[in-house]
């Protein structure tokens, strides 16, 4: 069916990750009224935050996976029943430990959303447009942080239970066109499910995510004696020593190995890694345009609109571009960008100019690394068996780079007494991620080496 609507298929998958995204960017204005309302501390309100993004990255590997096997209609469909079910106890919760669950179904049900959406773009729309939609796909994270705060200070007018409750009919009308629109599996033979691996991994990102939630820059030392950092970063890595042993052996891993077998998908899924890292820092800008330019932080986040505003229009702009110029120049361009921004941040005496110019800067670059670019590149390097798990697969990345790119930021930055001075050695130092993203560009292949490899697919399908 979809490829006989590509137009309203499009429409429905950008609907259900606008959704996701927003719940993301929505939290913000809520958690005031909520803390009010259910007389929570501070650290409660983190753990309300931090239970979405913990799901959520739990998830993804999992239902991206779940896809592959049952099909991307069960498990889109299953994904936005999910967030509905965590939005309703939002809703109904009479106290906070129901708040906790109903944000953690809500991220666990996100984490499927975004990798089936770029499966099916895949699956669904032939190869020269796939770019575009990736890009209008990647649209919706500028959207959100726009809609997001608008949407919310609306909402909050009537009450914070509102900025659920609307998900409940649009989670209704996403469920409604996936069942006539969202392609179903392809019978195979069936195969066991890899339960170790999911139990591991789940296991990993949740030690990972722990740890780096309980490292505080303003108090390394104490982090470091934290019974909640190096006992969990040493979990982290035993357990993803075992996820790894454990996918080389089974037959139908959740993580295939070979995916890293493959240079292009290897190099995209370092990139992605380092591209998390730097845009956590941006999560700091605001602090930064206070200290130096002396202004709110109303006024500073106003400041960073140019930004979101240049990210969203060229985002699906790059999407088009990919097909005439190709993944490898348009990452290694955007990279540049990116590292030139960062830089700007770090080395200049900002001012009001400065600082928007630098934004609009990075909010290009950006466009080219967290749109369509790097995820056209892995559909092009899977086959329709494994285009969710590698989608996931690379969503992990992303998510892994910020939380070690924020820890990162916030250690430097109190290392040298936060203000000015601590948030610009803060970005320098992120710009060595930067830089080195730029050289591990030059490894992804050419335009010619991408044509060649469609003339060799066709030649096969002909044969």
């Amino acid at each position: 069916m979809g490829k006989k609507h590509p137009t309203i298929l499009i429409g429905l998958l950008f609907m259900g990750v606008l959704m996701g995204a927003l719940d993301l960017a929505i939290i913000g204005p809520a958690l005031p009224a909520v803390q009010a309302e259910f007389g929570m501390n501070d650290r409660q309100l983190a753990v309300l935050f931090n239970a979405y993004i913990l799901c959520q990255l739990v998830g993804t590997p999992l239902l991206a996976k779940l896809s592959d096997r049952f099909g991307p209609r069960t498990i889109y469909i299953a994904s936005i029943l999910c967030f509905a079910a965590g939005s309703l106890l939002l809703v109904i919760a009479t106290v906070p430990g129901w708040l906790f669950v109903g944000r953690g179904i809500q991220g666990f049900g996100a984490g499927g959303i975004f990798p089936v959406a770029a499966a099916v773009i895949g699956a669904e729309l032939p190869k020269e447009k796939r770019g575009p939609a990736l890009g209008l796909i990647g649209v919706v994270f500028g959207v959100a942080f726009l809609l997001g705060p608008v949407l919310g200070g609306v909402l909050l007018r009537f009450s914070w239970h509102w900025l659920f409750l609307i998900n409940l009919p649009i989670a209704a009308v996403l469920i409604a066109g996936a069942m006539v629109l969202l392609p179903t599996s392809n019978a195979r033979e069936p195969r066991p499910f890899d339960a170790g691996g999911a139990v591991t991994i789940t296991v990993t990102l949740t030690a990972l995510v722990i740890a780096m939630n309980n490292f505080d820059g303003n108090a390394m030392l104490d982090s470091l004696r934290s019974p909640f950092f190096l006992p969990f970063v040493a979990l982290a890595i035993a357990s993803g020593w075992l996820f790894w042993r454990i996918e080389r052996r089974v037959t139908d891993p959740i993580i295939r190995p070979a995916f890293f077998q493959s240079r292009q998908i290897s190099t995209t899924c370092f990139i992605a890694l380092g591209v998390g890292a730097v845009q956590s820092g941006s999560v700091f800008y605001p602090a930064l345009a206070v200290s130096a330019l002396g202004i709110t932080q109303s006024d500073a986040s106003f400041l960073m609109l140019p930004a979101v505003i240049a990210s969203t229009i060229t985002s699906p702009v790059v999407g088009r571009l990919l097909n005439s110029i190709g993944t490898r120049t348009i990452v290694f361009t955007s990279l540049m960008l990116v590292y030139f921004s960062v830089m700007i941040y770090a080395l200049t005496e900002l001012s009001v100019v400065t600082f928007i110019g630098a934004g609009i800067i990075s909010g290009i670059g950006m466009a080219g690394l967290l749109g369509a670019p790097l995820r056209f590149s892995v559909l092009n390097e899977t086959s329709p068996r494994d285009r969710g798990a590698a989608q996931g697969l690379l969503n992990v990345f992303f998510s892994v780079g910020r939380l070690l790119g924020a820890a990162v930021v916030g250690g430097v930055a109190a290392t040298y007494g936060g203000g000015t001075i601590g948030y610009q050695a803060a970005f320098f130092v992120m710009g060595i991620p930067a830089a080195a993203m730029v050289f591990v560009a030059t490894r992804l292949k050419s335009r010619r080496a991408e044509q060649e490899e469609d003339t060799d697919s066709l030649a096969a399908q002909s044969a």
